[in-house]
């Protein structure tokens, strides 16, 4: 016999390592991306390996946290992780980059479940005063992908084949499927209830539109070309047509009643502005570090240490401290770190010191990690059972959707600020022109070929170029701590009626 504690434990690590496995997917896959070109080919269409997954994870999301709260929270999460190791499996055997984007798609379908659905599970499992130990838990291991992810990339990718990044999966998620299957049931009854059809699929319409127009904007297609204003276009329309089917609809895919909660609106919008401010963290900071300090790019994860070690700390008291306090209370002091951190990234050169960076990024990666815990359970604030996968689903909706703007955004505006300032200041640049953006300057082979006193100034411009894209980004962190002010002074019950009766097994 088990006991349901020890039962508790192995739903647990069921939920983390498939946690762990669709938050280090782009990462993991990024690393190896240069090697899965030169073996398949079509260079042109690699951009869809990163995009296929994304689409459809993001499209995925919202319908799966709705169904989970219809039908159960055990039958789609394990629908979901069936899909993502089969995806996984499919990628590693493809043999065109056509067909590596189309498993990738799969992957993403199944990888839009497990965290929404892995966070509501948490809060059906445990009592009100565990919640927040264990969703900072929940948060550590996403901000730890970010590190893990390009470190096993390049290993797999450079001593086994870049078909383990995808093959890894496999026992990583039979285990997954393992623990739930054996230890988590559900006692939760369902009512039959009228599926949301049309608004399933004007919601994902509107969404791709919108996925392809950040995708595919400033990159292949310029953002004013037709082919971008009508994908944008196309998802206004859509957007809207979806707000109109939801207001009518028996049981809508996202219930706009909770947007009148000002708690549950104030959560979607931190995760959304924190979302955007992160991204821009997790990718231009190595980015400036290996640019100034020199080092190579296989090293990328080791460089964001520091940060995620910021993010774990963060996670795990936020967790514990929101029982005890107000979620405004510890998401002001989330935000007040959080730009304290970002403002002192905004203020680096070429000549700040290694360690100075390394504290800023501790700051930072403290602000962001005290949100995981905090802004899901304040999602799900006074939530029956039956509404809380999609209220959580939600949250990382938003979050996703503002990591995937803010890279967009402030990519763009890194990039402008780059290439303004070179034309600028190395007219005499010439045959160097064309080659130099952010990431070639990090590559040796460039970097050789640059004179020493050319090379000071480019450095020199790309630093200041990223410091002042994270001034631009104290803009979000604003905006997140107006929506923190309006979150009101709610708090974490000791006693919660709408508890959900999911639990796990006793023997």
């Amino acid at each position: 016999m088990v006991n349901q504690q020890s039962n508790k434990k192995f739903v647990v690590a069921g939920l983390l390592l498939g946690i762990l496995m669709s938050a280090m997917d782009n990462t993991i896959v990024a690393t190896a991306i240069g090697t899965i070109v030169a073996e398949l080919g079509d260079f042109e269409k690699f951009i869809w390996v990163t995009s296929a997954y994304m689409i459809a994870s993001v499209a995925s999301m919202l319908i799966f946290g709705k169904l989970s709260d219809m039908y159960g929270r055990k039958k789609f999460y394990i629908t979901g992780l069936a899909l993502f190791i089969l995806g996984s499996v499919l990628c590693g055997m493809a043999e065109t980059m056509t067909q590596l984007s189309l498993y990738r798609a799969i992957q993403g379908v199944g990888g839009g479940a497990l965290m929404p659905i892995a966070f509501t599970i948490i809060f059906d499992i445990f009592p009100v005063e565990q919640r927040g130990k264990m969703t900072g838990l929940f948060g550590a291991v996403f901000g730890m992908s970010s590190v893990f992810g390009p470190l096993l990339g390049a290993y797999l990718t450079d001593y086994l084949d870049w078909r383990w990044i995808f093959y890894v999966n496999l026992p990583l998620g039979l285990l997954s499927l393992f623990f739930i299957i054996r230890f988590y049931f559900e006692s939760l009854e369902h009512r039959k209830q009228k599926i949301d059809y049309l608004g399933a699929v004007l919601l994902v319409a509107s969404l791709v539109s919108l996925m392809f127009a950040l995708e595919f904007g400033g990159k292949e297609y310029a953002w004013g070309s037709a082919l971008i204003l009508s994908l944008l276009a196309g998802f206004a329309v859509l957007f809207v047509l979806f707000i109109q089917a939801e207001r009518r609809a028996a049981d809508p895919i996202v219930s706009l009643a909770h947007f009148k909660k000002r708690l549950f609106l104030s959560s979607q919008a931190i995760a959304f502005f924190y979302g955007s401010v992160f991204i821009l963290a997790t990718m231009y900071i190595p980015i400036y570090i290996q640019g100034v300090f020199g080092g190579s790019a296989t090293n990328a994860g080791l460089i964001l240490m520091p940060m995620m070690i910021g993010v774990v700390v963060g996670s795990q008291t936020g967790g514990r401290t929101v029982i005890r306090s107000s979620y405004r209370k510890v998401m002001m002091f989330s935000g007040v770190i959080f730009l304290i951190g970002v403002y002192l990234l905004s203020t680096m050169d070429a000549g700040t010191s290694r360690m100075l960076v390394t504290l800023y990024m501790v700051l930072a990666g403290i602000g962001v990690g005290f949100s995981f815990p905090v802004l899901s359970m304040a999602s799900v604030h006074k939530l029956n059972a039956r509404q809380r996968g999609s209220a959580n689903s939600q949250n990382a909706f938003f979050r996703l959707i503002g990591m995937t703007l803010g890279i967009t955004i402030f990519g763009t505006i890194q990039n402008n600020l780059l290439s303004d300032r070179l034309k600028d200041a190395l007219p005499q640049f010439g045959q160097f022109q064309k080659s130099v953006d952010s990431r070639a300057l990090l590559q040796p082979e460039v970097r050789k070929q640059i004179p020493p006193e050319v090379l000071d100034k480019l450095t020199d411009i790309l630093a200041n170029s990223i410091a002042d894209t994270f001034g631009y980004s104290l803009i979000c962190v604003f905006f997140a701590l107006l929506f923190i002010v309006f979150m009101g002074q709610a708090r974490v019950k000791e006693s919660d009626e709408s508890m959900s009766k999911g639990k796990v097994s006793e023997g």
